[in-house]
Parts: C-alpha cells; structure tokens; sequence
C-alpha cells in the first residue's frame, strides 16, 4: 500500500479530516502538427488559443478523479501549426471533511496540484514537434472557481463538484 493511503487510513481511523494526494497520472495526450514541414517556413506572428477545462469524479465516498485538461492550438496565418492535448489527473483522497471544503479543494487545490504536470507535459510535446517552447502561465484556480460559484449561484443549482456526475466543466 502506498504511503499516501496509509495516511488516509490513519486519519479516517483517528476520525481526523485528511486531504491526500493517492496518485497522479497522465490520462490522455495528443499532439499533431499537420502542416509541417512547410508550416516551419512560415514567417508570420503565430496565434495562440487555450482552452482548459477541469472534470470531476466521484470514485467512492472518500475518493475522486480529478482531470485538468488543456488545449493549445497554434495557428501560422490560415494554418494549424500545431495542437497540445493534455489530460492530466490525480486520485484524491478527502476523509472527514464537509461538503463545502471538499468542493473548494476539487475545485482549487486539485488543479494547482496537477498544473505543474500540465505545463511540464504541454512544454515538452511542443519542443518536440520542432516549435520554440511555450510555457502555460500562472493560473489562479481560486478565481476560476470564484467564478463557478457565482454562475452556479445564477442558476440557482447549487450542486457540488463532488456530487457532479463524471464530466463537466468547472
């Protein structure tokens, strides 16, 4: 048994609240560059389109998947340069803690965890492709869900990321 479960178990068995981190892993990637070669001879200021989106899981009481993706399409004029796609999720544990704090750990602490393997993933696929690197910027997962609770709030739903179903985004 990994360390990180025995924590969990630990503090479930000392009726204690626990936030761990059971496992991290890259869940899909994709990278396709279909104008290359010519597109390497282009001389034109690149455009670049991020797209992130954050799904989340209820694998059991205490457990859930949660998965950060992004994708970044690089256009060269009317044409793709390239496009990185990165899913990257991580098993949480959250034993003891009220509805409330774990929507606020899915929805902030998950993704700031699993962002650096995000960055890392999407810098490498296009270095190796044969662009110059890019580096996704700082984000503040604190603001995004901010932003969730007041669309949620609109809405009038109410519901939870950890009652939401497998999928959509936050």
């Amino acid at each position: 048994m990994s360390e990180e479960h025995n924590n969990a178990v630990a503090a479930e068995t000392n009726n204690g609240p626990a936030f761990t981190v059971e496992k991290i892993y890259v869940k899909d990637v994709s990278f396709e560059s279909p104008n290359s070669p010519t597109i390497f001879n282009e001389n034109v200021q690149p455009d670049l389109q991020l797209n992130l989106n954050q799904k989340v899981q209820r694998l059991s009481e205490n457990a859930f998947e949660v998965v950060l993706g992004v994708t970044l399409t690089c256009k060269a004029g009317d044409k793709t340069a390239y496009v990185a796609e990165v899913e990257q999720a991580g098993v949480f544990g959250l034993i003891g803690l009220e509805p409330q704090a774990i929507d606020v750990l899915l929805g902030t602490q998950c993704p700031n965890i699993l962002f650096p393997y995000v960055r890392s993933m999407v810098s490498d696929l296009i270095q190796a492709g044969g662009f110059p690197p890019f580096y996704l910027q700082p984000i503040n997962f604190e603001g995004l869900y901010a932003e969730t609770l007041r669309q949620r709030q609109q809405q009038a739903d109410g519901a939870s990321l950890a009652d939401s179903e497998p999928a959509g985004n936050a």
